[in-house]
């Protein structure tokens, strides 16, 4: 199949699966000039590493012909005057981007009982398997897009588990690289310390040539291929709650030790109550300044601080807090920006992050453990489940270090995922764990059932 008909066929899913029929709800907004970059790509084409291809973004991401909208009205009607380098990247390898996907609106820092996968603009993200349950967030409809093979790639993006959330819960994969390694110029900011887009996609190899593009990089897809020594320690502290997420997470070790990999149990401490209080507190630190930031950047929006956000929703409480508030964007301005207070919990907290690490690290390879249990049932203003989570995201997104996850399996009748940590600037260590146990687990491409 040429690009036209690749676009043609995700553009029907769009219509089909997202938009009417199941309702998925994953795609925020359609390119309208998707065909004519199909078109332009099978006049000229050359071989290129996504030559072709159809990809949705993330919606807090610019590119030209999308509203960057991060989901809130306040800036929906905001036109997009410029292309991130991350869209520049995509277009400059060959891939047509056919849309912007639904997310937690303003990436899920706006209230502690949001909703993951809501926005005042796109509504609420379904789960392909189970329509009632979330498909995670923030990254939301790049998972369940993914997921549901409206389009095999997607980009999200991630502060805390916003890409291993979504991608564990649809069942796909997810890679967030370390911070800094894929330009985030042009896309709406949380934590400088701690953001980074990442790729989704059905695959670890898909992954990892989409990892290869964002970073302008030319050594994943060989990771992904990689059969060289493997030394795996297994957390036993990033378990579930859940016991039927737990037994496969072991089935999974027991492959890889099959496979050939050498498995050692590693222990470590989950973070304290210190330990989450610094890094929320971190986090609104950081925004105050990064949103601002980027708002004073972005053309065309009278919406320049948290301040005229807050204001903003206040005005439309009839949609934009229909289902829940902006608590933390209030204790963002209560706290303000960074500063001496800032200095300290972000030394405490990275001190902890990086001494976890270090330890877990100190004889292997890569790390290993359970990511979320399956996903719950989505209740609008009521928060998020998320008491089977484990820890697994916590220390990696503080020192913005790698980790990916992959389907591990199904729990009654939903995907889970088995999540892998590096270290800093790894993700080819990273990528080559993921490959391996994707081929020892044998399960291949997880293929929802649409189930409402």
């Amino acid at each position: 199949m040429n690009s036209s008909d690749l676009t043609s066929e995700a553009l029907e899913k769009i219509s089909s699966i997202d938009q009417s029929g199941y309702e998925l709800r994953s795609v925020l907004a359609v390119a309208q000039d998707a065909m004519d970059q199909a078109r332009r790509l099978d006049q000229n084409y050359t071989d290129l590493p996504l030559g072709g291809l159809p990809i949705l973004i993330k919606d807090n991401i610019e590119a030209l012909g999308l509203p960057a909208s991060a989901g809130t009205l306040a800036l929906s009607n905001t036109p997009v005057i410029r292309d991130s380098s991350v869209a520049q990247r995509l277009r400059a390898a060959g891939a047509v981007i056919v849309g912007a996907t639904n997310l937690s609106e303003w990436a899920n820092i706006r209230s502690t009982k949001s909703t993951s996968g809501w926005s005042s603009v796109g509504g609420l993200t379904a789960n392909p398997w189970k329509h009632a349950h979330s498909a995670g967030g923030s990254s939301s409809g790049s998972g369940a897009a993914v997921a549901a093979g409206i389009t095999q790639w997607a980009v999200g993006s991630e502060t805390d588990g916003s890409i291993i959330c979504p991608a564990s819960l649809n069942g796909c994969v997810g890679i967030k690289p370390t911070v800094g390694s894929i330009p985030r110029d042009a896309m709406i900011p949380i934590s400088p310390s701690q953001d980074t887009p990442g790729p989704m996609a059905q695959t670890v190899a898909q992954a990892a040539v989409l990892l290869d593009v964002l970073t302008n990089q030319h050594q994943y897809a060989r990771a992904a291929m990689h059969d060289g020594e493997l030394r795996i320690g297994v957390v036993n502290s990033w378990m579930t709650e859940n016991d039927g997420v737990n037994g496969l997470c072991e089935d999974a070790v027991t492959a890889l030790a099959k496979a050939g990999v050498v498995i050692t149990r590693v222990e470590l401490s989950p973070p304290t109550d210190e330990v989450q209080n610094d890094e929320l507190h971190v986090l609104m630190h950081e925004m105050n300044t990064a949103i601002e930031k980027y708002l004073g950047d972005r053309a065309g929006t009278t919406i320049k601080s948290i301040a005229d956000i807050v204001a903003f929703n206040k005005k439309h409480q009839e949609t934009e807090m229909a289902h829940f508030g902006q608590e933390l964007f209030e204790l963002a301005l209560e706290i303000g920006g960074t500063g001496a207070e800032y200095e300290a919990e972000r030394a405490r907290n990275l001190a902890w992050a990086n001494h976890t690490l270090d330890t877990g690290l100190a004889d292997v390879d890569v790390l290993i453990g359970c990511t979320y249990g399956p996903a719950w049932v989505s209740t609008l203003g009521s928060g998020d489940d998320f008491g089977s989570a484990s820890w697994i995201t916590t220390a990696p997104a503080i020192a913005g270090t790698p980790i990916g996850t992959i389907p591990m399996g199904l729990v009654g009748g939903l995907p889970v995922g088995l999540g892998f940590v590096s270290r800093r600037n790894d993700e080819a260590r990273l990528i080559h764990a993921m490959a391996k146990a994707e081929s020892a687990l044998g399960l291949g491409i997880l293929n929802p059932t649409f189930s409402k």
